[in-house]
């Protein structure tokens, strides 16, 4: 195939993986943002959407919940963008299941908890179930080619599937926080990993043998 017609997909190859790479750091987000809360927040008990709380109380304030809800929607539309630009390797499941997630996060940042609980819990909920079901999806698909690769990936997403349904059971009780980020956080890591394999591939998505491509 002549290097022109392979400039493109290269391109949006290498764009998608940057833009994996660059979500983990949403967590020194969450820390940033709970450095400056008043009355106390605990990484442990304390959800997520806490942090984004817009009014403040006598008990409690985020004053840079501002920050954490752009977080949301900017390390959202990281996902959906560079889910979009891998399409061609990730598959159709999975680029769908991963679009699905950052629009999730998206909304959840433009719904903050404070504003309408119910309204925050429906934005929210499918990023819980898309993320652990898509890292699922993409380890069944690139099991033959990259084993090592597909079994982090298995795991991660059992262990985030479990962290949120124990999240959900467990409602606001002590523990919320732990669970929540259990399910969250190691996503954003195990997709960094993804990106990671296709730079260093440096290879053309949806190419035969390029890192995770879904086999033609």
């Amino acid at each position: 195939m002549p290097s022109d017609q392979l400039l493109t997909p290269l391109w949006a190859s290498r764009a998608g993986a940057l833009a994996l790479l660059m979500r983990p750091a949403y967590i020194a987000t969450e820390f940033v943002v709970a450095a400056a809360t008043t009355g106390g927040y605990s990484f442990v008990d304390n959800t997520v959407s806490e942090l984004g709380v817009v009014g403040c109380t006598m008990q409690y304030c985020s004053p840079e919940h501002g920050l954490m809800n752009a977080a949301f929607v900017g390390f959202g539309a990281l996902l959906v963008l560079g889910s979009f630009l891998l399409a061609r390797s990730l598959g159709p499941p999975v680029t769908g299941l991963l679009v699905i997630s950052g629009l999730s996060s998206m909304a959840t940042g433009l719904a903050p908890l404070d504003e309408g609980t119910a309204l925050h819990t429906l934005a929210a909920a499918p990023l819980f179930l898309a993320q652990p079901a898509a890292l699922i999806a993409l380890a069944y698909q690139s099991w033959r080619a990259r084993p090592v690769p597909a079994r982090m990936l298995l795991s991660t997403g059992l262990v985030t599937s479990l962290a949120a349904l124990a999240f959900v059971l467990n409602g606001d009780h002590s523990g919320a926080g732990a669970l929540e980020r259990l399910a969250l956080w190691p996503v954003l890591i195990a997709l960094a990993g993804v990106g990671c394999i296709y730079l260093r591939d440096g290879r053309c998505a949806g190419v035969p043998g390029s890192g995770l491509s879904v086999e033609r």
